[in-house]
Protein backbone atom coordinates (compact mmCIF):
# COMPACT_ATOMS: atom_id res chain seq x y z
CA UNK A 1 0.00 0.00 0.00
CA UNK A 2 1.37 3.42 -1.17
CA UNK A 3 1.34 6.04 1.55
CA UNK A 4 -0.78 9.75 0.34
CA UNK A 5 1.45 11.92 -1.39
CA UNK A 6 2.18 15.28 0.68
CA UNK A 7 2.81 18.76 -0.71
CA UNK A 8 4.83 21.40 0.68
CA UNK A 9 3.22 25.17 0.33
CA UNK A 10 5.92 27.09 0.46
CA UNK A 11 5.96 30.85 1.96
CA UNK A 12 8.02 32.04 -1.04
CA UNK A 13 5.93 33.57 -4.00
CA UNK A 14 6.48 32.61 -7.43
CA UNK A 15 8.99 35.46 -8.00
CA UNK A 16 10.76 34.76 -4.78
CA UNK A 17 9.60 36.90 -2.17
CA UNK A 18 9.05 35.78 0.83
CA UNK A 19 5.36 35.96 1.62
CA UNK A 20 3.91 37.68 4.39
CA UNK A 21 2.42 37.76 6.92
CA UNK A 22 4.86 35.98 8.77
CA UNK A 23 2.32 33.61 10.46
CA UNK A 24 0.44 32.76 7.35
CA UNK A 25 1.42 29.01 8.08
CA UNK A 26 -0.18 28.98 11.35
CA UNK A 27 -3.43 30.57 10.12
CA UNK A 28 -3.56 28.55 7.43
CA UNK A 29 -3.28 25.46 9.20
CA UNK A 30 -5.62 26.79 12.21
CA UNK A 31 -8.52 26.98 9.29
CA UNK A 32 -7.82 23.29 8.66
CA UNK A 33 -7.41 21.78 12.11
CA UNK A 34 -11.05 20.41 12.41
CA UNK A 35 -10.22 18.23 9.60
CA UNK A 36 -8.99 15.18 11.21
CA UNK A 37 -8.97 11.63 11.58
CA UNK A 38 -12.59 10.49 13.11
CA UNK A 39 -14.12 13.97 12.34
CA UNK A 40 -14.20 17.05 14.50
CA UNK A 41 -14.28 16.31 18.34
CA UNK A 42 -16.31 18.11 21.11
CA UNK A 43 -15.65 17.94 24.70
CA UNK A 44 -12.20 16.79 26.31
CA UNK A 45 -10.94 15.99 23.24
CA UNK A 46 -11.69 19.44 21.11
CA UNK A 47 -7.97 20.69 22.23
CA UNK A 48 -6.86 23.34 19.89
CA UNK A 49 -4.11 21.52 17.53
CA UNK A 50 -3.47 21.33 13.86
CA UNK A 51 -4.78 18.75 11.47
CA UNK A 52 -2.15 15.67 10.93
CA UNK A 53 -3.26 16.76 6.75
CA UNK A 54 -1.99 20.35 7.30
CA UNK A 55 0.76 21.18 9.49
CA UNK A 56 2.89 23.90 9.69
CA UNK A 57 6.61 23.50 9.72
CA UNK A 58 9.94 25.37 9.12
CA UNK A 59 12.30 23.58 6.58
CA UNK A 60 15.74 25.26 5.49
CA UNK A 61 14.45 28.16 7.22
CA UNK A 62 11.34 28.77 4.57
CA UNK A 63 8.15 28.76 6.26
CA UNK A 64 6.04 25.60 4.87
CA UNK A 65 2.67 24.16 5.17
CA UNK A 66 2.78 20.64 5.03
CA UNK A 67 -0.75 19.44 2.94
CA UNK A 68 -1.48 15.28 2.94
CA UNK A 69 -3.35 13.98 0.32
CA UNK A 70 -5.83 12.11 2.10
CA UNK A 71 -7.61 15.88 3.09
CA UNK A 72 -8.40 15.50 -0.81
CA UNK A 73 -10.80 12.56 0.08
CA UNK A 74 -12.42 13.35 3.31
CA UNK A 75 -13.34 17.07 2.17
CA UNK A 76 -12.36 18.32 -1.52
CA UNK A 77 -13.57 21.87 -0.22
CA UNK A 78 -11.21 22.14 2.09
CA UNK A 79 -8.49 20.98 0.13
CA UNK A 80 -9.68 23.19 -2.56
CA UNK A 81 -9.27 25.97 -0.14
CA UNK A 82 -5.91 25.12 1.06
CA UNK A 83 -4.81 24.71 -2.61
CA UNK A 84 -6.55 27.91 -4.20
CA UNK A 85 -4.70 30.05 -1.15
CA UNK A 86 -1.24 29.30 -2.10
CA UNK A 87 -2.42 29.75 -6.19
CA UNK A 88 -4.25 33.21 -5.10
CA UNK A 89 -0.96 34.17 -3.61
CA UNK A 90 1.66 32.95 -5.96
CA UNK A 91 2.69 30.40 -3.75
CA UNK A 92 5.16 27.46 -4.19
CA UNK A 93 3.81 24.26 -4.19
CA UNK A 94 6.25 20.73 -4.52
CA UNK A 95 5.50 17.39 -3.84
CA UNK A 96 7.07 15.68 -1.20
CA UNK A 97 9.53 13.17 -2.46
CA UNK A 98 10.02 9.86 -0.30
CA UNK A 99 12.69 7.56 -0.22
CA UNK A 100 12.54 4.10 0.40
CA UNK A 101 13.34 2.69 4.18
CA UNK A 102 16.76 1.40 4.43
CA UNK A 103 17.01 -2.47 5.47
CA UNK A 104 17.38 -2.88 9.29
CA UNK A 105 15.92 0.75 9.92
Amino acid sequence: MSKPSELFIQGITLDGRTFRPSDWAERLAGAMSCFRPGGVQGGIGAYIGYSPYCVPRVINGVKCVIVNEALKGIEPMAWDFVMNFARDNGLQVVEACYLPEQPGS
